[in-house]
């Protein structure tokens, strides 16, 4: 006989009243929520993001925070101070076997390395999942996980925050009014990075802090020795861990052009990369870590068949061209980065996170009706939408960025980095100034298959290999 899980349990019991009494909360009084209905998340990673992420989900009164796990002791102390009664643990694994029984959905707030692993885990027990954005490092985890929610049939989340917002609800509404017509071109930039990138790969030995476990942070990625320049922070930098600048902030900043416009994966992606870090040119090309900016131009048919759209992505300082639209003095997006949609009869701009946007030139926001409100908002935010969702059920709740839409998306961001990669295999270590050349290739993507066509030294990155005793 299957197991019934603890909610299922709980629901059928007040149903049948098998021999117990589960008091309703109109009996307890307004606002007061009976501890059967509350939903019971364990934290993968609670610090840093993560302690922010369990600090969120406890704001709703339906929530107990029951068990948490961190590989570095010292991260996790204040999240461990604020949820005194959770069950602390270091590995995941063993925390998901041990709390089985006790958990009803889980939160990633780890490396990007390790969210696959974590994530698909907790799926295949049966648990709502939140995974920090991006939702993989790689290209197939994104699609194995989009999948995998489906098969499962639990309630998913990525967590670009932005998604759930006003703005871009309000800039959809926009558009599908027809107030800038079809657009053709997209950007989308960033102040990314603010860690070291473009550098060559630390040396030397380190003593691992009694705290940490170096083993258990490592996780899937090959092993390596530790060294503080990898934590607690600065592993975005690095292609074993993190997915650098386009990473960290594309889930957030292009996901109004994802969500707005017709598009699914791009067909084709190219790069050009500066490695102007310290004395990055004379050193040469270090192929362990992010170069410190990009530029990234991704190709997307578009899903109606109306022919394409070019989006193109910017950081580390580097930045589009300022409409002629723009007034002097007005903000060309924000501190944290921007996107700019050009269509064939008007141009809009949005700041990070899809917020404030506004017609170009700005006089038009008053000049112009603005559509009436169609889109459905989401007042109680990102968290509490899936929190909400999870306690509904799998097909009942609905969520901004559940895995069959965070699963393309993470998909079609990644796409920039294979270019990014194939481009610092092109443009091996350099001795000096005297060898200028610079290798480019455009990469012919065919999304049904996950494969690059035209340049198969490229494809070792759209799957990487696990080290021994982990999974996907």
């Amino acid at each position: 006989m299957k197991k019934s899980s603890r909610r299922t349990f709980i629901r059928q019991a007040a149903v049948a009243g098998a021999g117990f009494v589960i008091v309703p909360r109109h009996v307890l009084g307004r606002g007061y929520v009976a501890p059967s209905d509350k939903l019971n998340i364990a934290g993968i990673g609670a610090g840093g993001k993560g302690e922010s992420d369990l600090a969120e989900f406890a704001k709703s009164p339906n929530v107990n925070i029951v068990a948490m796990c961190d590989v570095d002791d010292r991260a996790a102390a204040k999240s461990r101070e604020r949820f005194p009664k959770a069950n602390y643990y270091k590995d995941f694994r063993k925390m998901l076997q041990a709390e089985k029984n006790n958990i009803d959905a889980v939160s990633i707030s780890t490396p990007d390395h390790t969210h696959a692993v974590a994530t698909m885990a907790a799926m295949a027990m049966g648990k709502h999942v939140y995974t920090q954005k991006p939702l993989t490092h790689d290209i197939y985890e994104a699609r194995q996980l989009a999948e995998a929610a489906r098969k499962y049939k639990v309630v998913t989340q990525m967590g670009n925050q932005g998604g759930s917002g006003d703005g871009v609800r309000k800039a959809k509404e926009m558009y599908d009014a027809g107030l800038i017509g079809e657009v053709i071109e997209a950007h989308a930039w960033t102040n990314r990075p603010v860690w070291p990138q473009g550098i060559p790969t630390p040396t030397g030995k380190h003593a691992v802090p009694k705290e940490l476990d170096w083993d258990l942070w490592l996780g899937p990625a090959p092993y390596i020795d530790y060294n503080p320049a990898y934590v607690p922070f600065n592993w975005r930098g690095w292609w074993a861990f993190g997915t650098g600048a386009l990473g960290d902030m594309a889930c957030h900043i292009m996901d109004p052009i994802y969500r707005i416009l017709p598009i699914l994966y791009p067909d084709s992606a190219e790069c050009s990369v500066s490695n102007v870090w310290k004395d990055m040119w004379a050193e040469g090309n270090y192929v362990d870590s992010a170069p410190p900016s990009s530029i990234i131009h991704l190709n997307y048919p578009r899903t109606d068949g109306k022919g394409k759209i070019k989006v193109s992505w910017y950081d580390g300082g580097l930045l589009p061209q300022l409409p002629e639209e723009l007034l002097p003095g007005e903000p060309f997006g924000n501190w944290d980065g921007g996107v700019l949609l050009v269509g064939k009869k008007g141009k809009l701009l949005l700041d990070c996170y899809g917020a404030n946007p506004r017609l170009l030139p700005t006089r038009l926001m008053k000049e112009t009706k603005m559509p009436a409100e169609k889109i459905k908002r989401v007042p109680e935010g990102h968290y509490i939408q899936w929190v909400n969702a999870c306690i509904a059920g799998y097909g009942k709740g609905v969520t901004s960025s559940p895995f069959e839409y965070a699963g393309p998306f993470t998909e079609s961001i990644l796409m920039g980095n294979l270019a990014i990669r194939s481009w610092m295999m092109l443009n091996p270590k350099r001795k000096g100034w005297e060898d200028k050349y610079v290798g480019r290739k455009k990469l012919l993507w065919d999304a049904k298959n996950m494969k690059v066509t035209n340049f198969d030294e490229a494809n070792e990155f759209v799957k990487r290999s696990y080290r021994e005793g982990w999974s996907l």
